[in-house]
C-alpha cells in the first residue's frame, strides 16, 4: 500500500510516468504523420488512391531524414503512405506495428507514381502538427493531429465533421498528467523513488526489455551509422578499451542506430522520443548490470532517471533547437550516480556538470546521426557522475550553471524557451532550402 501521507503526489509521479514513457515503433514525428493517415483512412472503405498531408515546420524538421521501420525508405511521404494503407489507427505510436509486406509493397507503389504529398503549414502555431487528406476513388477524409504525437483533434469525411476535440472550458489542473512537473523537485523525486513500493513501479522494468533488445539488434551492425558496433569493433582492434565507460556508450548507441536505422523493434519512449526513451534507459541498465542490481533496484533507477527526465523535458517546448537526447540523459546522470552511492548532492552534482557540459547541443532534425548525439550525451552523464563522486562538479560561478541544481536547470530551459527559438528557425530554413 502506498503511504496514505505521500500517495497524492507518488500517484501523481506515476500517471506522468505512464503517460510520457510509452512504446513506440519508429521516431515519432513521421509516425504522427502516420498515425493521421491511418486514422483518415479508417474512415473510407476501398483501396486508398491518394494522399495528401501538411505538417508544421518542426514536425518536417524531425522527420525528412529518418527511416520508416520496415521500408528502408526516408521521409515523411512513405510513413504517410504506409500509415493510410497499412497503419493500426488504435495503435498511438505504434501505428506501423502491423503493417505487412504487401501494405509496404503499395505504399511504394503510390510513392513511386507521384499519388503521395506532404507539404510544411508554414503558418502553423503548433510545434506538433500533422493532417492527412486521403483519397478513395472521388472520395475522401481526413484526420488532424495537434499539441502531441497522437492527439487527434478532428475527423472530416467528405466535409462532414466527424469529431472535434476540445478541452472544456472547467478543465482541472489535474486533468494534465505533467501538471505535478511544476510543483516538485528533483529532491522529491528521489524520495518517491527510494520509498515508493515495488509493486508500483514495476511496469517501468519494460524500459529495460524494449530499449535492450534495439541495443541488441544494433549491435549486429547493419543499422544506421552502426555507431556501436563500430565503437565495439574498435575495442577488439585494441583501438580502445572494453570497460564500464565504453560499454555505456556503445550499447546505448546501438540502440538508437537500429531505432533510427529503421528496425521493427518498438523503443520505450520518454518524452515523446524513442530516442529520449534510450538515453534515459540504457546508462542505467549496463550500470545496473555491472553492480549486479535485481529487479527492485533496476526499477528505482530507472523511475528516478525517466521522471528527471520529464521533469526537466516538461520545462522545455515539445520540440526545439535543443537536442532533448541531452536533457534525458541528465536523468540517466540521476539514476546511475543513485546505483553508485545513492546521494542526493551526488546526482545533483552531476545534472550541473552535465549542464555546463553538453548544453549547447541543437536538434536539427531526427536522422542516424542522433545516434551520434545519444553516445555523447551517454558519456557525458558517466563522466559526470565520475566527478561527482570524486566530489567535484562544474560550479555556479561558471556559465549558465548555478550553484543550486534546479536554478541550473531553469537556466537550461529559459536558453530553449527563448533565445534558441531562432535558432530552431534558422535550422528549418537551412533544411528546407536541403530538401527543395
Amino acid at each position: 500500500m502506498l503511504n496514505p501521507e505521500c500517495s497524492p503526489l507518488w500517484k501523481k509521479f506515476i500517471r506522468a510516468v505512464q503517460e510520457e514513457v510509452k512504446p513506440a515503433l519508429g521516431c515519432t514525428e513521421p509516425v504522427s504523420l502516420a498515425l493521421a493517415s491511418a486514422v483518415a483512412a479508417a474512415q473510407l472503405d476501398g483501396e486508398i488512391e491518394r494522399i495528401e498531408a501538411w505538417v508544421s515546420p518542426n514536425l518536417m524538421k524531425n522527420g525528412m531524414g529518418v527511416t520508416v521501420p520496415g521500408t528502408g525508405m526516408v521521409g515523411l511521404p512513405v510513413a504517410a503512405a504506409l500509415g493510410a494503407l497499412g497503419g493500426d489507427p488504435q495503435a498511438g505510436l505504434e501505428v506501423l506495428k502491423r503493417a505487412t509486406p504487401e501494405a509496404i509493397t503499395q505504399a511504394k507503389r503510390l510513392l513511386a507514381e507521384g499519388k503521395v504529398c506532404v507539404r510544411v503549414e508554414a503558418s502553423c502555431d503548433e510545434l506538433l502538427y500533422s493532417r492527412a487528406k486521403v483519397w478513395c476513388g472521388e472520395r475522401w477524409a481526413s484526420a488532424t493531429i495537434a499539441g502531441g504525437h497522437t492527439r487527434v483533434i478532428a475527423i472530416e469525411k467528405q466535409g462532414e465533421t466527424l469529431f472535434t476535440h476540445e478541452d472544456p472550458a472547467d478543465a482541472q489542473e489535474d486533468s494534465d498528467p505533467l501538471a505535478v512537473m511544476a510543483q516538485t523537485s528533483l529532491a522529491d523525486i528521489l524520495n518517491f523513488i527510494e520509498h515508493v513500493p515495488f509493486e508500483e513501479i514495476r511496469f517501468i522494468l519494460n524500459a529495460a526489455t524494449l530499449n535492450d533488445a534495439l541495443s541488441r539488434e544494433g549491435l549486429l551492425g547493419k543499422w544506421g551509422l552502426h555507431i556501436g558496433a563500430t565503437l565495439e569493433k574498435q575495442c577488439e582492434r585494441g583501438l580502445m578499451a572494453y570497460d564500464l565507460s565504453s560499454e555505456i556508450v556503445i550499447r546505448t548507441a546501438a540502440a538508437s542506430d537500429a531505432r533510427m536505422g529503421g528496425a521493427s523493434l518498438p523503443a520505450m519512449s520518454n518524452s515523446g522520443s524513442g530516442n529520449q526513451g534510450i538515453a534515459a534507459t540504457m546508462p542505467v541498465v549496463v550500470v545496473a548490470e555491472h553492480f549486479n542490481a535485481d529487479d527492485e533496484r533496476l526499477a528505482r533507477a530507472l523511475m528516478l532517471s525517466h521522471l528527471s527526465a520529464i521533469y526537466i523535458h516538461a520545462q522545455l517546448p515539445r520540440l526545439s533547437a535543443l537536442c532533448a537526447a541531452t536533457t534525458a540523459s541528465m536523468g540517466a546522470a540521476a539514476g546511475m550516480s543513485w546505483l553508485v552511492d545513492g546521494r542526493y548532492e551526488t546526482l545533483a552534482k552531476a545534472i550541473g556538470s552535465m549542464i555546463g557540459d553538453v548544453s549547447g547541443i541543437i536538434c536539427d532534425g531526427a536522422s542516424n546521426s542522433c545516434a551520434m548525439k545519444v553516445s555523447t550525451s551517454a558519456s557525458s552523464a558517466w563522466k559526470a557522475v565520475l566527478m561527482a563522486l570524486d566530489d567535484t562538479a562544474v560550479t555556479g560561478d561558471e556559465g549558465i550553471v548555478a550553484h543550486d541544481v534546479e536554478d541550473s536547470v531553469s537556466n537550461l530551459c529559459a536558453l530553449a524557451c527563448n533565445a534558441m527559438q531562432q535558432t530552431d528557425r534558422q535550422i528549418i530554413d537551412i533544411m528546407a532550402k536541403k530538401a527543395s
